[in-house]
């Protein structure tokens, strides 16, 4: 996948978290992780302001975004590394990043 192909996938899902669709953004994971890939991660839970898309990257055979959600209890850092399954692009780990007030738009 080239990284503009990641890229609109990418904005496809943190769409969807924003959106507050549950289901798509679910969807787009892999489903053996679940639910230990939400262990010890900050994520959006409820209401998403909106989200500020900081950084979309190749790393070897996997593709990594990073997305700012505002959320009305803050701001949450969250990089999802993404991995080829069966044909598909899933978002296969989150993980916090911190946010610095330079990285708010």
């Amino acid at each position: 996948m080239s990284l503009e192909e990641f890229r609109a996938l990418y904005e496809r899902h943190v769409g969807h978290v924003v959106s507050g669709n549950v289901k798509a953004a679910l969807a787009d994971m892999v489903p053996e992780n679940m639910p230990a890939v939400f262990d010890g991660v900050d994520f959006p839970k409820g209401q998403v302001d909106h989200a500020d898309i900081k950084d979309v990257r190749a790393d070897g055979d996997r593709r990594i975004g990073d997305a700012i959600y505002h959320t009305p209890s803050g701001l949450i850092g969250l990089r999802s590394i993404w991995e080829r399954r069966d044909g598909e692009w899933k978002a296969a780990v989150l993980e916090n990043f911190p946010v610095a007030a330079e990285d708010v738009e």
